[in-house]
């Protein structure tokens, strides 16, 4: 099973209700929050409000990807705002494992994310505490960008050192230039939660880019 989750990143949030009717018409799985601090990424999205906001308005489960400094400041305001996965940086953070722990304890889906140059190997203690592993495959802060063909090594060598210790509902994620050309690349290697930004919110038939994304 292979599910999509739109990044709201790159809807129109002049018409941001619309926008998210449209990810649940097309066929979308998740609904994906990327939410920046101007701090841990050169650029500022949003805050819990719009959370909350997607939570009243879509049936969608909310993945959330907090790309913040100090995630343990932050993580029980967007638990209560509707989030159904919260993902922290590894690289935000000191004590990885106690975020881990207090996510889950709001009983919510935790997930670690890993910046491009961030070796898997930083999974070792975790992973066995994880409901998603994220591989970024562009550099965080911006939508639109290119695919680093990295990426792909990383989860061959994630696969190696992991595949055995993996729940059966694991999501492998992938955000960051997702779309026609790499969805198969991904695919094949195991990867089952595509994020797509601007592939999906810029193509002229959304469910045809589900379809596309999905097969």
């Amino acid at each position: 099973m292979i599910y999509v989750s739109p990044s709201l990143l790159s809807a129109d949030f002049t018409n941001l209700e619309k926008e998210i009717k449209s990810c649940e018409e097309s066929g979308a799985d998740y609904l994906h929050l990327d939410i920046m601090d101007g701090h841990f990424v050169p650029n500022i999205t949003f805050g819990p409000f719009i959370v909350e906001f997607c939570k009243k308005i879509s049936k969608l489960p909310l993945d959330v990807h907090l790309m913040i400094e100090k995630p343990e400041n932050y993580i029980e305001k967007f638990a209560k705002a509707g989030a159904d996965i919260i993902v922290i940086h590894a690289e935000s953070t000191v004590h990885i494992h106690r975020q881990i722990q207090l996510i889950k304890s709001l009983g919510i889906k935790a997930g670690i994310a890993l910046n491009p140059a961030t070796s898997v190997e930083f999974l070792d203690y975790i992973i066995d505490d994880l409901d998603l592993v994220l591989f970024m495959s562009v550099n965080p802060g911006f939508s639109g960008q290119s695919f680093i063909p990295s990426t792909l090594d990383k989860i061959d060598q994630f696969n190696i050192y992991y595949q055995d210790r993996l729940k059966e509902d694991f999501l492998i994620q992938v955000d960051g230039g997702v779309n026609d050309k790499t969805h198969k690349l991904l695919t094949e290697r195991g990867v089952n939660m595509l994020v797509s930004g601007n592939y999906f919110f810029k193509h002229p038939n959304r469910k045809e880019a589900i379809r596309i994304l999905k097969s």
